[in-house]
């Protein structure tokens, strides 16, 4: 079930015990009681000098909880003018050329195997989703797949054709997502869905056989089926992560400059289509898709309604305590000085904009999480759109289980459906 604001509040006061003395070491004196220094961090002794002296405690300089700003579309211009001069975009020309590669119809829904080429790397494989027999134009979704440590799936992670699906992407279902492709969830609901691999995953992934054997060491390009080789290309991908962040910093880009465009990219494939409504589009994912969400949520006006799922924390979070437990993908160069993470997402200030966390997500400290939710309710406030912005916390760890779709399919239709 959804903890309200005041449960939160206990929740987060827990935490601060729990970080504390214990009642019965009080007791026993000063020899039970925790060393003097820092709490450990990520970069040991210059965690408090970074997070203080550099980073800084109070709001980054272009935050809209400043009074820098005369009017929320006043900062939302000058934000996001900045932020897409820290991530750098690459140029993927227009929209893309469409190719659709079979049709199919499976469990009440008209499915489309689509394709396109990008002016770098592989083709882009993708899937679009609607009722059978729906008449449009239809609201629609653009699905943002996780990272999941997983870049051998994109697409498959969140959304089924009828072919027989893998072991990996069994598993992958089961454990994250209650154990349904919630891409066709939601496309039974009466939505148009797309959903498509990004860069590096599934179709756009770097195969391990063009790159130098020092790098690629043990790495292989399996068949789907093949689950142990899945594993050992998922290796590869995770080893080769940092030489991939280092080459598009040497290219003078960055991770968020290629995806949000290759998402930008898919976005036009889906707002070209005649049987789907252009004003009335939404994202969504979990973990590496929420990340997506936020940035593409932030920085793309056609996106109406946004739902992040397991991924919103601050950038202090990244700094001290959980930089080790993401992926390079998250990251942009300067761009803590000017917008905390949180920020990037309510850039979209006041369009619908959900957040779903949980409690015992290890890859986030609760109490940045719950300022996270803050900085974001305060933007929201601040713009005169409080209403505009709701943040759930659910018990357990990482995932987007059907509660929590059922809230945000909930979300979509109070603000896609209703109202049109």
């Amino acid at each position: 079930m959804r903890i309200g604001r005041s449960s939160r509040l206990a929740s987060l006061c827990v935490v601060l015990l729990l970080g504390g003395v214990r009642m019965a070491d009080a007791e026993e004196g000063p020899a039970s009681s925790p060393p003097e220094g820092p709490k450990p961090n990520m970069v040991g002794a210059y965690g408090p000098w970074l997070s203080k002296q550099v980073l800084g405690d109070g709001p980054a300089r272009m935050s809209f909880r400043t009074d820098r700003w005369k009017s929320v579309d006043d900062w939302r211009k000058a934000a996001r003018e900045r932020t897409w001069d820290r991530i750098a975009p690459v140029d993927l020309g227009g929209e893309p050329e469409v190719r659709v590669d079979s049709t199919v119809e499976f469990d009440g829904l008209h499915i489309e195997r689509l394709s396109w080429q990008l002016p770098g790397g592989p083709r882009t494989e993708a899937v679009f989703l609607k009722p059978v027999g729906a008449k449009g134009p239809l609201p629609a979704i653009l699905g943002l797949h996780d990272h999941g440590g997983n870049k051998f799936l994109g697409w498959r992670k969140i959304a089924r054709i009828g072919d027989e699906p893998t072991e990996t992407v069994v598993a992958h279902q089961n454990e994250y997502y209650g154990g349904v492709a919630w891409a066709n969830e939601i496309a039974k609901r009466g939505y148009a869905v797309l959903v498509h691999d990004t860069f590096p995953f599934a179709s756009r992934r770097v195969r391990a056989a063009d790159v130098p054997p020092r790098i690629r060491e043990n790495g292989v390009d399996p068949e789907p089926n093949d689950a142990e080789g899945v594993k050992r290309y998922n290796r590869f991908a995770s080893a080769h992560e940092h030489v991939m962040e280092k080459s598009l910093l040497s290219a003078g880009t960055t991770w968020p400059g290629v995806y949000v465009v290759e998402d930008q990219r898919a976005l036009d494939v889906l707002c070209a289509r005649p049987d789907v409504d252009p004003n009335r589009v939404g994202c969504a994912g979990l973990s590496g898709g929420g990340m997506r969400t936020v940035y593409l949520g932030g920085l793309d006006d056609r996106i109406r309604c946004a739902v992040a799922v397991g991924f919103m924390t601050t950038w202090r979070d990244f700094l001290l305590d959980k930089c080790f437990t993401h992926t390079w993908m998250a990251y942009t160069p300067l761009l803590p000085r000017d917008l905390d993470f949180p920020e990037i997402l309510g850039l979209r200030t006041p369009a619908p904009t959900m957040v779903l966390n949980c409690n015992e997500d290890g890859l986030y400290t609760l109490s940045e999480m719950h300022r996270a939710d803050d900085i974001l309710r305060r933007t929201f406030e601040k713009a005169g759109a409080a209403d505009a912005y709701r943040c759930n916390f659910y018990p357990g760890g990482h995932k987007f289980d059907l509660e929590m779709q059922k809230d945000a399919f909930a979300w979509f239709d109070r603000h896609l459906k209703h109202g049109f």
